[in-house]
């Protein structure tokens, strides 16, 4: 019944009324307030202040520039004259902290370099040309160069801009040190910052000469061109010449003067004009917000529906790692949003059960298997007591009797599927002492088992079925005799049993069988189970590897997590 269902979160007739209202009032309220700004400023004013505030920032920027780039050489000099390896620690400290500063260099006064320094850059064994040098410099305050490229190290050529001051070092010689810095910041803050849409700032020295322009590749190959000459001749302030105004400010700290330039009509008549445009674009949103509303409205249904539609066929094809979010729309996609949410939680607990209960099955009857005695193995090993008592060999026989006890109780182990390895090795000592008076030691066996290993835990009989599968399909084949190495190591993840055997080997290809094959009836638990067990109890990554040549030998690797009785 409708009463019944969920009430809706809002009304589809409130949303779109209030969308409209608001929207209304935005566009009518933008283009009231732009007429207001419009018609109570002094445009051409405006322009003047606009292009001053522009160059004085700027000028702000590069002027604090500058005096970092004094103090970075008062605090060169402060340490100039100290003892060379207390100098060199400190220009090795002074380039980690400033990144921005390529190099450091010192000459004596006739232009002979003498130190460089530099964060890791490795300098030119042959400098055909130093651009960083100034030669014959006047005076003895702080002098900045034009921008260059830097020609001091190998690959590497970035702008800079050089500082140069004389100072003495600590053995009283008069040297001019040189700092390198990257123009590249002095670029971006004058490249940043912009006068109206076409507006720019570069920066010329007194003498009309073009520090940075951030149009320069158009100057230098004489696409553009701007009158430096006639600016260094102006003062300070703002200027009109051909409907273009310059606004110059002189730098206190150096020979270098900002220039802005801005354009009468794109700050005046053009926002005349881009008023008219504005409206009018203003109009132009009205009618195409109407139809976005109905878009909007359209895809207030569809949208959340096409969400839960790709969440459901997504879930079909992967739902055990599905990850479903919650689709919030109407009130009605809400609800089978968490509807289909609860489905999918509920489905995947039951997809986890199957899944454990399969597992307990799968161990059940690897235990039930392994439970199990051969009755062949049995039979052979009572009939060789039976001859060896029947022969008076009665203490061989006794030993025989104790090697089937102990195997047969370690097999047991009180129904626990993890034992120690030291009681697994006991195990396979005991097996191989039965089957060597079986076969009348037609092979020989050695333990190669490190100390640390005894306490970790592994599956039971887990080296039987190795040792076993040696015998009989390796061993018992061959003329001469046969070797047994059966060696634990410990790794730093893992623990690494390896059985290696002297028999006749096998191909590639039964050595992939080989873990797929069931016990057999002359063999007990087979290879394949010690894979599975081990795979079920600890995970994927562990397990047997097998590696074999013909004629050469059978070597089966079995990687098992380092676990102790107290994990």
């Amino acid at each position: 019944m409708k009463k019944d269902r969920p009430e809706s979160r809002i009304s589809l007739s409130v949303m779109m009324t209030c969308v409209v209202i608001g929207l209304v009032l935005t566009v009518l309220g933008s283009v009231l307030i732009f007429f207001i700004d419009f018609y109570q400023s002094s445009m051409e004013q405006n322009a003047a202040i606009t292009s001053e505030q522009a160059v004085v920032q700027v000028m702000n920027m590069v002027e604090d520039y500058t005096a970092g780039m004094a103090d970075s050489m008062r605090l060169i000099s402060a340490h100039m004259g100290k003892p060379e390896e207390e100098r060199d620690e400190f220009f090795q400290s002074f380039m980690e902290i400033r990144p921005d500063v390529v190099a450091v260099t010192t000459y004596r006064t006739e232009g002979e370099l003498l130190n460089c320094w530099s964060n890791g850059l490795k300098r030119k064994s042959s400098i055909l040309q130093n651009l960083s040098y100034m030669e014959e410099p006047e005076g003895k305050g702080l002098r900045i160069s034009k921008p260059h490229v830097e020609t001091l190290f190998e690959e590497y050529y970035p702008w800079v801009v050089t500082i140069c001051q004389n100072m003495k070092d600590g053995g009283g010689e008069e040297l001019q040190v040189f700092m390198d810095i990257r123009f590249s910041n002095i670029a971006s803050y004058v490249d940043d910052v912009g006068i109206g849409q076409h507006g720019y700032c570069f920066i010329q020295d007194t003498e009309g000469n073009l520090i940075y322009h951030p149009q320069q590749q158009l100057i230098y190959s004489g696409l553009k061109e701007e009158m430096t000459g006639e600016l260094k001749s102006l003062p300070d302030g703002s200027h009109t010449r051909s409907n273009v105004i310059y606004t110059i400010h002189t730098l206190e700290n150096c020979n270098w003067r900002v220039v802005g330039v801005s354009y009468v009509d794109e700050l005046i008549t053009g926002r005349v004009e881009g008023m008219v445009r504005i409206c009018v674009i203003l109009l132009l949103l009205v009618l195409v917000t109407a139809v976005l509303v109905g878009i909007l409205f359209s895809r207030l249904f569809a949208m959340p529906a096409k969400r839960l539609t790709g969440a459901m066929e997504a879930f079909e094809q992967e739902a055990e790692n599905f990850q479903f979010v919650t689709v919030r729309g109407t009130s009605e996609i809400s609800a089978l949003s968490d509807s289909f949410g609860h489905m999918v939680v509920r489905i995947q607990e039951l997809m986890e059960q199957v899944r454990q209960e399969e597992i307990t099955l799968r161990k059940t009857e690897l235990n039930a298997l392994q439970a199990q005695i051969n009755p062949h193995f049995l039979y052979n090993t009572l009939d060789s007591i039976a001859w060896m008592c029947e022969e008076d060999r009665t203490k061989e026989a006794v030993e025989m009797v104790n090697a089937l006890a102990r195997l047969f109780r370690i097999s047991i182990s009180r129904g626990h599927e993890l034992i120690t390895l030291e009681r697994e090795v006991e195990h396979a000592k005991s097996y191989l002492k039965i089957q060597n008076y079986r076969y009348k030691n037609q092979f020989t066996y050695e333990f190669d088992v490190e100390e640390s290993c005894l306490s970790y835990l592994c599956n039971k009989i887990t080296l039987q079925p190795i040792i076993e599968n040696a015998i009989y399909h390796g061993i018992d084949r061959m003329v001469e005799e046969g070797c047994i190495q059966i060696r634990i190591e410990e790794e730093e993840t893992a623990i690494r049993m390896t059985v290696t055997d002297n028999g006749v080997g096998m191909s590639e290809e039964q050595c992939k069988e080989i873990l797929h094959r069931e016990a057999g009836e002359r063999t007990g638990i087979g290879i394949k189970n010690v894979n599975d067990r081990i795979r079920i109890y600890f995970g994927e990554e562990y397990g047997l590897h097998i590696t074999s040549e013909l004629d050469e030998g059978t070597c089966v690797e079995i990687r098992i997590p380092k676990l102790t009785e107290l994990e």
